[in-house]
């Protein structure tokens, strides 16, 4: 296995995908990220050479269906700010608030991604300083780290646009992100055999 594929749910991983690969299904947020990814690296004989996070993700300023890789990742959830830690900052733990992800998949544009354990809609995005918003990809990029493992992180944006009311406003272009994503995955494949990851 030279690379680990991860998704969060089922509605994700449409027709295009299911001919390609084979996820390790984690569960969504980053509380069963972690833990499945965490277990599967700690399982795993050998290690993966890389890991790939696929799924959706929420965007008010980028194209709805675009794909985009993860340049970047923060934890929107920590805020230790009351005992003088940036926002972000998890105390203690000498990281950065934002994390630099690389490698970097040629053909997919870089955006930057805010990792929470909430759906983040209408004027919530606000108080977010990513250009993207996702449930998982923090807490997998932190399992990848304590295995030094590397992580791309890839998004399809599925909303945004418009306040969320109910699952089917996030579940209607999943079937459009599922094809870009197979086409993600194959330039993957190719960075991967061709020596370039």
């Amino acid at each position: 296995m030279s690379i680990l594929y991860v998704m969060a749910a089922q509605a994700e991983y449409g027709p295009h995908l299911q001919t390609r690969i084979k996820p390790l299904m984690t569960g969504v947020g980053p509380v069963e990220a972690a833990v499945a990814v965490t277990r599967a690296l700690a399982e795993a004989r050998p290690l993966p050479r890389l890991v790939v996070s696929l799924g959706s993700a929420g965007s008010r300023t980028l194209a709805q269906c675009g794909i985009y890789q993860a340049a970047s990742v923060s934890y929107r959830d920590m805020d230790a700010s009351a005992l003088g830690f940036p926002r972000g900052q998890t105390p203690f733990l000498e990281l950065t608030p934002v994390q630099t992800l690389s490698p970097s998949i040629p053909g997919l544009p870089g955006a930057s991604l805010s990792t929470g354990a909430n759906v983040v809609s209408g004027p919530a995005y606000d108080g977010i300083n990513a250009d993207m918003v996702d449930m998982e990809t923090y807490a997998v990029l932190r399992a990848c780290q304590a295995f030094g493992v590397p992580l791309v992180a890839l998004r399809g944006i599925s909303d945004g646009v418009a306040a969320l009311g109910h699952i089917d406003d996030w579940t209607q272009y999943l079937h459009i992100i599922d094809e870009k994503l197979a086409a993600a995955v194959d330039l993957v494949e190719v960075a991967m055999a061709t020596g370039r990851l």
